[in-house]
């Protein structure tokens, strides 16, 4: 094998035809992009989710509702995974830091405390918010809790 006699893999080149290069080369004068309109424009790009002058799907379905700009999101840790969490890894202190370590949080995650299932340990919890009946079920077994 040569460099005299490489040659691209099969199905690899569309058409050896040259476009735009005269009437002799069969696809001159328009070079082979029809007549008029965009798509025969140089710089020609489809935009996304334009229908050809159509009215867009997203413009013709209805819109309703309210979104907040303002709404604060949290992420909701419940008492009986904490109380796995517990079991588990045979920890007292749980902040964001351990809750980030053992997957149950992500990096920017406002965490919230919630008060399903039972903890049957004394725990210190540190977190963003805390729901009323979670903090009645984290004090009833002796823990404390630390909003930051």
């Amino acid at each position: 094998m040569n460099l005299n006699n490489l040659t691209p893999a099969k199905g690899s080149v569309l058409s050896d035809k040259r476009i735009g290069r005269g009437h002799g080369s069969g696809g001159g004068g328009t070079a082979t992009r029809g007549h008029k309109g965009a798509k025969s424009r140089s710089g020609y790009s489809k935009k996304i989710g334009f229908e050809g002058g159509q009215m867009p799907l997203q413009r013709r379905v209805p819109k309703f509702g309210f979104k907040n700009i303002n709404r604060v999101e949290y992420k909701a840790i419940n008492l009986d995974a904490i109380q796995s969490l517990v079991e588990r890894k045979n920890i007292t202190d749980i902040t964001i830091e351990v809750l980030r370590e053992n997957g149950l949080v992500s990096r920017n995650d406002l965490v919230k405390i919630l008060g399903r299932g039972e903890l049957k340990s004394k725990v210190t919890i540190s977190a963003h918010k805390f729901s009323s009946s979670a903090k009645v079920g984290i004090e009833a077994q002796g823990g404390s809790i630390s909003e930051i």
